[in-house]
């Protein structure tokens, strides 16, 4: 869903809602203890992360974009280590608890540039 201004906005927070809906489905293997976390984020990159970023090689993420990707990410890692908004645990450390270095926004980036170089090649070699 594009607007008219060309802004992928509407897109980008139905694709985050979607997400939290499915991660909610999941929520017993996600938010469970007795599973270790490098397994639980494995599953959050294979089930939760594709629905969130369908179609994203096609946004436009300006700064308020950005903030809300980065806003969704620490949603999803809160929520698996059960860390409650009430604590005062910054960014920093629940992405250090987590071991997660790779940032939603960084993928999506780099999937954008993938696509762009499909689009340039399109009519070189592989034609």
């Amino acid at each position: 869903m594009i607007s008219n201004d060309g802004k992928t906005n509407r897109e980008i927070s139905a694709r985050t809602a979607q997400a939290k809906i499915n991660f909610q489905k999941m929520k017993t293997i996600l938010t469970n203890k007795h599973i270790s976390i490098k397994t639980r984020k494995r599953a959050l990159q294979c089930y939760i992360e594709p629905v969130l970023m369908y179609g994203c090689e096609a946004w436009t993420i300006s700064k308020q974009i950005q903030d809300k990707l980065e806003t969704t990410e620490m949603w999803f890692l809160r929520r698996m280590l059960r860390i409650p908004w009430t604590a005062k645990k910054t960014n920093e450390r629940v992405l250090d608890e987590a071991n997660k270095r790779g940032s939603l926004v960084r993928i999506i980036r780099k999937h954008q540039a993938t696509f762009l170089g499909h689009v340039m090649r399109r009519e070189k070699l592989e034609h």
